[in-house]
C-alpha cells in the first residue's frame, strides 16, 4: 500500500469490496440468471469481466458490496454469500467468500500485489461453470453477509442498508466444492460452492 495512507487496512477493505462487486456480478452472469444481453464486457484488474447493464441490478450489487465496507473495516465480516433459492425459498446453491484481514500487516502490502492475488479469482470464476448445477425455474438470489458479531450501533448509512435475514438453512452439512483460495498477509480469502447434501430434502421443481 501507499505509505502515505492513514488507514492501510481500510485500503485493503476498499480493494476487497470493489473485487466483491465484480465477482458477484460474474457469478450471477455465470449462472445464467439473466439473459447475456443484460451484461456488458469490461476490464477490471486487466481481466475481462461482466458488468450489469440494468441500473437497478447494477445498483443492488454495488450497494450490497460497498455496504459491507464499514463491517469489513471493523473485522466483523466472516463470510459473504451469493445464495440462489428455489421457488419455495430454500437455498439450492451458495457461493461463499470466506475472508479475514490482518490489520497489522496491511501497511506492508503493495496495492498491485493485492490486486494480482485477487485477479486470480476472477480468472478462475469463468472456468468454474462445470462446478455448478442448473437453477430450478422461478428461482431468486440474494447477497447475504455472515458477521462474527453484530455492531452495537450503526455508525454509517452503509451499515443501515443491511438488515437481519431469516434465510432457510439446510438441515444436513452441505457438499463443499473449493474454487480458489488465497492465504497470505494481510488477506486470507476462500471461495467455494455449497450444494445441499444428497440426503437433504430436495425442493420441488416445476
Amino acid at each position: 500500500m501507499n505509505p502515505k495512507d492513514d488507514n492501510p487496512s481500510g485500503e485493503v477493505a476498499r480493494t476487497l469490496v470493489e473485487f466483491l462487486e465484480v465477482a458477484i456480478t460474474m457469478i450471477v452472469f455465470l449462472k445464467g440468471f439473466y439473459p447475456s444481453a443484460a451484461f456488458e464486457r469490461r476490464r477490471y484488474m486487466n481481466v475481462v469481466v461482466q458488468r450489469a447493464r440494468h441500473p437497478e441490478l447494477r445498483d443492488y450489487i454495488h450497494s450490497a458490496a460497498f455496504g459491507l465496507l464499514p463491517f469489513i473495516e471493523k473485522g466483523l465480516v466472516e463470510r459473504v454469500a451469493v445464495i440462489f433459492f428455489s421457488e419455495d425459498s430454500v437455498p439450492v446453491e451458495r457461493f461463499i467468500f470466506k475472508l479475514t484481514i490482518n490489520p497489522s500487516c496491511a501497511a506492508s502490502v503493495e496495492e498491485g500485489q493485492l490486486e494480482f492475488a485477487l485477479r486470480s479469482f476472477l480468472i478462475k470464476l469463468p472456468v468454474s461453470k462445470s462446478l455448478v448445477k442448473p437453477l430450478p425455474q422461478n428461482c431468486r438470489w440474494e447477497v447475504t453477509a455472515y458477521l462474527r458479531s453484530l455492531p452495537q450501533v450503526c455508525s454509517s448509512k452503509a451499515e443501515e442498508l443491511w438488515i437481519p435475514t431469516d434465510t432457510k438453512q439446510w438441515q444436513k452439512p452441505p457438499v463443499i466444492t473449493p474454487v480458489k483460495s488465497l492465504n497470505s498477509e494481510p488477506l486470507c480469502l476462500q471461495l467455494y460452492v455449497e450444494h445441499p447434501s444428497l440426503s437433504e430434502p430436495q425442493p420441488c421443481q416445476a
